[in-house]
């Protein structure tokens, strides 16, 4: 590969982990989505939660591989966007960071207040909380509510990606995808 293609892409690193993070949101979403149309008490409501928590448990340990991938160089855009977008882009992509990173840790301790272990395959993750019933629906809440917002949040990126691509026609969008 030349100079100018590793210079005009993320690195393979950045975008299977990019593609890969997608792929856990769509677990995760979907595992909840679908659990919740499921009558009270049906079987497969505790299997969809679990695969609701381990896609989730995934995007917490990834997340951490993100931020360090953060500290390479990133490919420019082409053309150099307004200050404005560039403000708004750095501030999409903390709060997608804060969803990734707080949202597993309000499941963490929305369980401990509920005196429910976290198993995380063969080990119980330590309590951070004391069991409180009150608090843990407090941490519920702002789990669901972040949960929620994490839609708008991925449907957003996704609309900026695409409206970059065929509006804009810069090469946001190319950056992050696989040469063809």
């Amino acid at each position: 590969m030349s100079e100018t293609q590793t210079t005009q892409r993320y690195t393979r690193l950045s975008m299977t982990l990019h593609w890969l993070m997608l792929a856990l949101f769509v677990g995760v979403y979907g595992c909840i989505e679908l659990k919740g149309l499921l009558p009270r008490g049906h079987a497969l409501k505790s299997l969809l939660l679990g695969g609701h928590a381990l896609f989730g448990s995934g995007i917490f340990l990834l997340v951490w591989l993100r931020l360090l991938g953060r500290l390479a160089p990133r490919p420019p855009i082409v053309p150099r966007p307004p200050a404005w977008q560039t403000g708004v882009s750095h501030l999409m992509h903390l709060a997608l960071y804060g969803l990734m990173i707080i949202t597993p840790i309000l499941a963490w301790l929305m369980l401990n207040a509920g005196g429910k272990p976290v198993p995380y395959f063969e080990l119980a993750l330590p309590s951070l909380v004391a069991p409180d019933p009150v608090l843990a629906k407090q941490f519920k809440h702002w789990h669901e509510w972040l949960g929620s917002a994490g839609y708008w949040l991925i449907g957003l990126h996704a609309v900026a990606g695409l409206f970059h691509h065929y509006w804009v026609r810069d090469n946001t969008l190319m950056r992050m995808l696989p040469k063809r």
